[in-house]
């Protein structure tokens, strides 16, 4: 079970309990499920039974037992404590079948992985200056909401700039709207579209103008260019293009990814602590991915899938050296290299799902 998959359980357990009349409140839109604290109790955690306390008129306690008792049998779901004043924490089925759902979820929705329809009931009117990184920034988060399931429409104060059409950048109106509509007003970027694009190229450009948050001033100098580790663009395009890599010499090897192989150990049967450690924090990354997809639209940040790329690919070197997915030397490839190439296919079309929201090409080849 992923995180979007309990979370779609607890809020079918929300609607049954009020069609059955033993909770007496509004269905919320969505319910957030978060990972367990250090120290906490179990997997993941819900705040849903404090949220609708006061409109169901009863103890928070109370209406945790309630939902509590529609989600435990449920398939995935371990175990399921009421911790706190209220609070929901659930251990979710073996790491093992958890695991394998994810990775079937990815392989089965390809780039599309971490797209849903919670936002699916909402319509957004943006509007942004004649600016460049207003203007890419303002495109990326309709990029992130419409993959949600949201309806978006964005108008600028001006014509748009010519040059903004190599960024990727379209917009459906301008001029002044007759009604206030939501702004999207980040740090200007001190630059005009054709001057990054000359200086960057239109990958590195809506990089360096996507990475920062928006308070904050984006950088635009040469390093957006080097090849190498210091460029966090260039280590994200290269984890992806190392993990379709992966996949061509496989093939040529004779055999392909097969998340069922995967066992209590992707590293089995040489497992360490270190290699099972480099695993899980992939595995978990690439769970969290629909998650960071969705909080990335609700915030209109798109620098938290930046980051959120960055770390899947600082995880897929730290697994790929542990848990080397490719057979050394005589070594005969076995259920242990199946499972890692899973995983790190896994993690490529994720990085490869994030770039193109971001509105960046994720080269096979670097």
């Amino acid at each position: 079970m992923t995180p979007a998959d309990l979370s779609r359980t607890v809020l079918h357990a929300v609607r049954r309990a009020v069609d059955e009349d033993a909770l007496r409140a509004p269905v919320p839109a969505r319910v957030r499920v978060e990972r367990t604290r250090p120290g906490g109790s179990g997997d993941y955690a819900c705040a849903v039974a404090l949220q609708l306390a006061g409109p169901a008129a009863l103890p928070a306690l109370e209406v945790a037992r309630i939902l509590r008792e529609r989600v435990v049998a449920e398939p995935g779901v371990g175990r399921v404590e009421i911790t706190g004043p209220g609070f929901l924490s659930f251990t979710l089925d073996a790491p093992a079948e958890s695991d394998r759902a994810v990775l079937a979820a990815v392989r089965e929705q390809g780039l599309a992985y971490g797209h849903g329809d919670a936002l699916r009931d909402e319509i957004h009117q943006f509007h942004h200056a004649r600016e460049v990184r207003a203007a890419v920034t303002a495109q990326a988060v309709r990029r992130l909401l419409v993959a949600q399931g949201a309806r978006v429409r964005t108008t600028c104060e001006q014509a748009p700039d010519p040059d903004w059409v190599r960024l990727g950048v379209t917009v459906d109106a301008y001029g002044t709207p007759p009604t206030p509509l939501t702004e999207i007003r980040p740090v200007p970027a001190g630059a005009t579209a054709g001057e990054l694009l000359e200086r960057l190229g239109p990958d590195a450009a809506r990089w360096g103008l996507l990475r920062a948050a928006g308070h904050d001033r984006a950088v635009l100098g040469p390093e957006l260019l080097v090849q190498g580790e210091a460029n966090p663009l260039f280590r994200v395009r290269y984890a992806h293009a190392r993990a379709r890599a992966l996949t061509r010499g496989a093939a040529a090897l004779g055999f392909t990814a097969e998340a069922a192989a995967y066992g209590e150990s992707p590293t089995e049967p040489t497992a360490t602590t270190a290699d099972d450690a480099a695993a899980r924090r992939l595995l978990d990354l690439i769970a969290d991915h629909p998650g960071v997809l969705l909080a990335g639209a609700r915030h209109r940040a798109p620098d938290r899938v930046a980051r959120q790329l960055e770390a899947v690919a600082h995880a897929f070197f730290d697994f790929h050296d542990s848990c080397p997915p490719l057979p050394a030397g005589d070594e005969k490839p076995s259920a242990a290299h199946r499972a890692r190439l899973a995983i790190a296919e896994a993690a490529g079309t994720v990085l490869a799902g994030g770039l193109s929201l971001l509105g960046i090409r994720a080269p096979e080849h670097l």
